[in-house]
């Protein structure tokens, strides 16, 4: 059966209204019959998102303080949520087993959990649909990681038989049955292997804002919209820091060939962005993203290649020092390494030091202030001249180039620039590269 598992954010469902318009978007496809919910989050008449509140309950609990009147705050605006949508559901009765939860000592992540739980009970009481709790279908190591394998069959059994159904996500069980939470993107790690698990021929992910863009807007007025993109490049552009789905999120759909679809609730008309294994676009340059507070290390060794362990050994340093490196040009007597800034707060001078003990290179410099700009596109692999107008653009900008760097896949193209420049580079590129199609 062609199915479909749609996520909706906390934004999606902050009130009454955004609940009638998430229920029109479900009837509008049949083809939507699982549906993963976040915890509701900040509206314009509500100030705090719903997990922050049971958070603060969990500690002043632990902690052995009263929590009653931020509970009461949570449980007016499900009882609202309840009288407005004219839902049967046995609000209080919920309320009580959640307020016992928090009162029984649970972790702050089980309490957190609830209101995911409370949302997705009143979602499939509001759409006549059948509510699956996700401690059933998740399980977690005691480490706190979860198995995929067995989650996948239990998603398989419990949800074969069930033709609509609405799952909190964010959260497991334990194998002693205890609740959890996954480490980050929770809800849309949910909806992932959700998908993957019904095998599902479309996942969408539904937010507030109509898919991704081709730039920051904090950076580019008005960038265009990426309609389509692949999953390569999205992983480039998540890399950079572009605000895009959590990689642990994305992973099972890429694996399974699983399209993603990323659409606003606000503009339910609008397509969004489509992902898919090989995506179907003209543009040469899908996006452009940008990371800052690099550091470059610049070793220079005459014979440098020579010396066989030359490379491990440097890379030891960093790895023993828990430096992540991101990248390392090389020339024939000298190599880079960047890395980010934050990386080696308070271990500059150690690194350093073993660098020069370990390596012994005729001249060692470090330079902070690295600023990486990644322009990605599968369309440039069949494109001649992008380089040369990047370039170009880059120039006419007046902005130097300290770093180039790309891939064998000749998917992306990084460069490297002065913080300062950073933002002007990403606008040049952007101007240069926003109408350019590959025909």
């Amino acid at each position: 059966m062609d199915r479909t598992v749609s996520k909706f954010g906390g934004s999606s469902l902050a009130g009454p209204a955004e609940f009638q318009r998430v229920k029109e978007i479900l009837l509008k496809d049949p083809k939507r019959s699982v549906v993963v919910v976040s915890a509701p989050g900040k509206s314009s008449e509500e100030a705090f998102k719903v997990t922050d509140m049971l958070l603060m309950c969990a500690q002043l609990a632990s902690a052995g303080f009263r929590y009653d009147e931020i509970f009461e705050q949570i449980a007016n605006r499900f009882r609202r949520l309840v009288r407005e949508l004219d839902l049967s559901l046995d609000i209080e009765s919920l309320l009580e087993e959640v307020n016992a939860h928090i009162a029984s000592g649970e972790s702050s992540a089980s309490c957190a959990s609830r209101g995911e739980y409370l949302c997705a009970q009143l979602l499939a009481d509001y759409m006549g649909w059948t509510f699956v709790d996700a401690a059933d279908l998740f399980l977690f190591s005691s480490e706190g990681e979860v198995h995929e394998e067995e989650s996948l069959k239990r998603i398989e059994t419990k949800l074969s038989s069930v033709e609509k159904a609405v799952v909190p996500g964010f959260y497991g069980s334990l194998p002693d049955g205890k609740l959890t939470t996954f480490r980050r993107g929770g809800s849309d790690i949910t909806g992932s292997l959700l998908a993957v698990g019904i095998g599902a021929s479309l996942y969408e992910n539904w937010t507030d804002v109509p898919g991704l863009l081709m730039a920051d807007p904090k950076i580019v007025e008005n960038p265009k919209p990426m309609r389509h993109m692949t999953y390569p490049e999205l992983r480039e552009l998540s890399y950079m820091g572009a605000k895009v789905l959590q990689e642990d999120a994305v992973f099972p759909l890429a694996r399974e060939g699983i399209p993603l679809q990323i659409r606003s609730t606000l503009l339910p008309e609008d397509p969004g962005t489509l992902i898919a294994e090989n995506g179907v676009h003209k543009e040469v340059v899908t996006g452009i993203a940008v990371k800052k507070d690099f550091r470059v290390f610049t070793l220079e060794k005459t014979k440098m290649r020579e010396d066989r362990g030359f490379l491990r050994k440097l890379l030891s340093v960093f790895e023993s020092n828990k430096v992540t490196v991101e990248g390392t040009p090389s020339g024939i007597d000298s190599v880079s390494v960047i890395v980010a800034e934050e990386q080696i707060s308070g271990k500059l001078e150690k690194i350093l030091e073993e660098i020069r003990m370990y390596c012994h290179p005729q001249r060692l410099t470090t330079q902070p202030g690295l600023a990486l700009v990644v322009v990605v596109g599968k369309g440039m692999i069949r494109t001649k001249g992008v380089a040369a107008r990047l370039f170009t653009s880059l120039a006419q900008a007046d902005i130097n180039i300290r770093m180039i760097s790309q891939g064998s896949s000749e998917l992306s193209i990084l460069v490297g620039v002065e913080n300062e420049d950073a933002n002007r580079a990403v606008s040049a590129l952007y101007q240069t590269f926003k109408g350019e199609r590959d025909e």
